[in-house]
C-alpha cells in the first residue's frame, strides 16, 4: 500500500501563528479622551472655581486718591473615590510543561489581562460619558418631526444636517463657559453614517489618501469643525455568560458626544472630565505612574504561576456645561 500524506506529516501546531481576537487598542478611547489625574491616595477632594465669578467684569474705574475695586471669586470642592479592579490569569506547572512551542504562556496571559483592562475601561467610559441627561445639553436623533433644541434628524437620513449640528453644539460650549470644544467621541455606527453623508463628502472632497484614508478622513473632517481630534469608538462587548451563545455589541452604542478636555491636567485648568488614578498603589515607586499595575509571581499551594493585573480608577464629570451629548444620532 502506497504511503498516504497524513504518513508522511504528522500534524502540529504552527509556531509561527496563532489565533486569538484580542482587539486592537486603536480602538478603545476610554485613556485618550480625558486626562489622567495621578493621585496619591484612593479618595480625596479637587478644588473648583466657580465659573460665574470670572465671567462677571469686575473691574471699575478708580477715582483719585482711592483703593482700586476688589476682586472676588469663590472655591468649592467636590470628591473622588477610586475603585479597584483586578483580574488574573494561573499558568498551570502541567500545562507549561505539556504546552507546545507556538504558546508562550506567560505573554498569552500579560496580553489576555491587558485587553481585559482595556475592555472595563470602555465599558466604563459609556456607562460614565455616554448617557442622556449628566451633560449641559442632550440632543436625542428622531426619525422625523425634530424638536429644536431638543432633537435632530438621525445622521443616516440624507436630508439631516450634521455639519450644522456639530457646529451648534460647539457654539453652545462656547456661549456658556467661554471655552471652544475640541474633541468629538463618535461612536462606530455614527461615524459610519458621518462619514458617507452627501453634506460631509462634499466639504472634505480630496481628503482621503490611498496610503492612510481613514487616518487623512478623520483629520480633514476635525479641521472642518475646527476640532483636535476626532476619536471613534470601535471597540465591542460580548454581553452573555461563560458557555453561552456570544452577544456582541459596539459598546459607544449609537452616540456621540462633542467635550472640552485638558491636554494635561493642570491647576486652574477646566476639563469636561478627569480619570482620578490611585497610582500610588498600582504601580508604587514606578517613574512612569501608571494606573494599571501587571504582576506575576509564584501560587505554591496550586503549583501555578499568576499572572494578575490590577487598576485602582475613577472616570469623573467634572465640567457638566463642556459637554454636548448626541444619543441615539443614527437609525
Amino acid at each position: 500500500m502506497n504511503p498516504t500524506p497524513s504518513d508522511r506529516h504528522i500534524s502540529t501546531p504552527l509556531t509561527a501563528m496563532s489565533i486569538a481576537y484580542a482587539q486592537s487598542s486603536d480602538e478603545f478611547v476610554a485613556r485618550r479622551v480625558f486626562p489622567v489625574v495621578p493621585s496619591e491616595k484612593q479618595y480625596d477632594k479637587y478644588y473648583e472655581f466657580t465659573q460665574a465669578d470670572f465671567n462677571r467684569v469686575q473691574m471699575a474705574q478708580r477715582a483719585p486718591s482711592t483703593e482700586s475695586a476688589e476682586g472676588r471669586y469663590r472655591l468649592s470642592n467636590n470628591a473622588y473615590a477610586c475603585d479597584v479592579f483586578a483580574l488574573h490569569k494561573d499558568i498551570d506547572d502541567r500545562e507549561r510543561s505539556n504546552a507546545d512551542a507556538v504558546f508562550n504562556l506567560d505573554a498569552e496571559a500579560s496580553e489576555f489581562l491587558t485587553h481585559q483592562s482595556l475592555l472595563k475601561e470602555e465599558v466604563d467610559f459609556a456607562a460614565k460619558y455616554l448617557v442622556a441627561s449628566v451633560w449641559g445639553t442632550t440632543i436625542t436623533g428622531v426619525a422625523s418631526s425634530p424638536v429644536a433644541g431638543t432633537s435632530v434628524l438621525q445622521w443616516n437620513d440624507g436630508a439631516s444636517d450634521p455639519i450644522a449640528n456639530i457646529r451648534t453644539g460647539i457654539r453652545t460650549i462656547k456661549g456658556r463657559t467661554g471655552l471652544r470644544a475640541n474633541k468629538f467621541v463618535v461612536s462606530q455606527e455614527a461615524w459610519d453614517q458621518l462619514v458617507d453623508h452627501p453634506d460631509i463628502l462634499d466639504r472634505i472632497k480630496g481628503a482621503a489618501s490611498p496610503s492612510s484614508p481613514a487616518i487623512v478622513l478623520r483629520q480633514a473632517i476635525a479641521a472642518l469643525f475646527e476640532l483636535d481630534e476626532i476619536l471613534v469608538m470601535g471597540a465591542i462587548v460580548n454581553s452573555a455568560a461563560e458557555n453561552q451563545t456570544a452577544s456582541h455589541s459596539w459598546i459607544s452604542g449609537k452616540t456621540a458626544l462633542l467635550v472640552h478636555a485638558a491636554a494635561r491636567p493642570a491647576r486652574m485648568t477646566p476639563s469636561a472630565g478627569y480619570t482620578f488614578a490611585w497610582t500610588n498603589y498600582a504601580t508604587p515607586g514606578t517613574p512612569n505612574r501608571s494606573p494599571v499595575g501587571i504582576y506575576r509571581f509564584r501560587m505554591d499551594h496550586l503549583k501555578s504561576d499568576r499572572v494578575e493585573i490590577e487598576s485602582a480608577y475613577v472616570q469623573q464629570i467634572t465640567g457638566a456645561p463642556l459637554g454636548y451629548f448626541f444619543n441615539s444620532i443614527v437609525a
